[in-house]
């Protein structure tokens, strides 16, 4: 199995096609601080502090196939409006292909707008219009897809929101084409009646999804999901259900029987999108021919990726590899990042609109203050990297018989946290030189700094300063062990 996985995450997934068919959307998130109830009525007050916008609904998908490397081919609608140009710039930038793209006039470009604030989503505003293509636009779509087919697609997503694009006739034609090329299909559901995806190669619903599907409540547990789920397969003709459970992890129940795969514990920041991660995974994987155990493990690793961040979020193809790579032996060891190479990866990040953060500190002995630290400093933007004091810089600041852990071994625990991206060393006192190679997006400092204090100011666009847990230290741990 963790052979399978490293060819086909660091090879055969570059070489898929995959189509994605469905409601394309806008997905923006608004950020800021609240500290105070408004005066005019008992709401919160948040102050604003940045926005973003990234692709939304079966564009999540399509935008997560692509940061897996993938080909990408988008079929869907917008509207000749601010959002659809919105959506358009975001797809170009993901290196989808747009070429089954819609432009409906009169239509508005669904978009969904998160207000957050210290970290949490207060509240959704949706700007949607349900719309079903023409016949015209639906004849559009089939030849597009069947050019596609001609040229070696490996597999079409169908992603369902409700929205309109995904019409009963369309997804039966959608499928029965497809098997005439003999290409899988997997679907993404809405509703709780699936017989417009009838035949299908695979259908991928949450537990709730289940639920509302058989019309009544399935506990979460093995035989409850699998009883529900054969039924469900035989019902609509299915090749696979694919059935996430939260927690439990993934199902996927088949004519052979079912293979249930359970998530490894984590911080759960936000789950949006996270179905759309494992859509992504498991259509290329499958594309790929490869066991479902494999299939399955990957989806896995990948959600688990997507819930430790916020909002919706792509998980990318070396993210995964990485993840994948801690399951087994293949990995052994962590290689810092030089600085030719840190200052090239935040320029790619940046460059694809992504959010950079930077921190720094020796982290001698990784304890609970430490951990909680880095998880709010990732939550601030897309990627956290960890400037990470050499142990001749430690000695200086810390005294002779410090670092306890050295610098090989404090850089392969950090980037064996979920919430670091890499890590960089540096030997000077402070950061000041390796920032003004990085220029990050955020660099956060942890303690009772005042900003203008916090040394590389000037190369980063923002300054945060987080207070550290109480309680915790290296110093104090050391103490308690010569003590006891």
């Amino acid at each position: 199995m963790q052979q399978d996985g490293v060819r086909f995450l660091e090879k055969e997934i570059t070489e898929i096609k995959v189509a994605v068919i469905g409601d394309m959307m806008t997905d923006r998130y608004i950020t800021g601080r609240v500290n105070r109830i408004s005066p005019e009525a008992p709401v919160p007050v948040n102050l604003v502090e940045s926005q973003r916008e990234v692709p939304g609904g079966a564009a999540n998908t399509a935008a997560n196939l692509a940061a897996l490397s993938c080909q990408v081919y988008a079929c869907g609608m917008k509207g000749n409006d601010a959002d659809g140009a919105v959506l358009t710039s975001l797809m170009e930038q993901a290196g989808i292909d747009m070429s089954g793209m819609i432009c409906a006039e009169h239509y508005h470009t669904t978009a969904k707008i998160r207000i957050l604030g210290a970290r949490q989503q207060m509240m959704r505003l949706d700007y949607e219009e349900k719309k079903n293509p023409s016949p015209e636009e639906c004849r559009f779509v089939l030849e597009w897809l069947e050019n596609l087919l001609a040229r070696g697609l490996g597999v079409i997503v169908l992603s369902d929101y409700g929205k309109g694009m995904i019409t009963a006739g369309l997804s039966e034609k959608v499928i029965a084409l497809a098997r005439t090329y003999k290409v899988p299909v997997l679907v993404d559901p809405k509703g709780s009646d699936w017989t417009k995806y009838d035949g299908a190669f695979g259908i991928t619903p949450n537990l709730k999804e289940l639920s509302d599907c058989v019309g009544r409540e399935i506990p979460n547990d093995d035989k409850a999901v699998e009883e529900a789920g054969k039924k469900v397969r035989e019902k609509y003709h299915l090749t696979h259900l694919f059935v996430t459970r939260s927690e439990k992890g993934i199902t996927c129940i088949s004519e052979k029987g079912a293979i249930h795969r359970a998530s490894a514990a984590q911080d759960v920041f936000d789950v949006s999108g996270a179905g759309d991660t494992v859509m992504a995974v498991t259509a290329s994987a499958v594309a790929a021919g490869l066991p479902m155990d494999t299939i399955l493990e990957l989806a896995n690793k990948a959600a688990g990726i997507a819930v430790s961040k916020v909002g919706t979020y792509q998980v990318r193809r070396e993210e995964l590899i990485r993840a994948w790579n801690r399951k087994g032996e293949v990995r052994l060891s962590y290689q810092p990042l030089t600085w030719k190479e840190a200052e090239q990866k935040v320029r790619l990040w940046k460059e694809r609109g992504e959010k950079v953060v930077f921190t720094n500190g020796c982290f001698d002995i990784l304890h609970r203050g430490h951990l909680t630290y880095l998880q709010q400093a990732a939550s601030l933007g897309d990627h956290l990297i960890v400037g990470l004091n050499s142990d001749e810089s430690v000695k200086k600041l810390k005294g002779p018989e410090r670092p306890v852990n050295s610098e090989e071994d404090r850089s392969f625990m950090l980037a064996s946290l979920r919430s670091v991206d890499e890590v960089v060393i540096f030997g000077e006192d402070t950061p000041e030189e390796l920032l003004s190679h990085l220029k990050p997006d955020v660099l956060v400092k942890g303690g009772d700094y005042k900003v203008e204090e916090v040394a590389g100011r000037q190369y980063a666009g923002e300054v945060k300063i987080l207070p550290f847990v109480d309680g915790y230290s290296t110093t104090g741990l050391i103490h308690k062990i010569r003590r006891d």
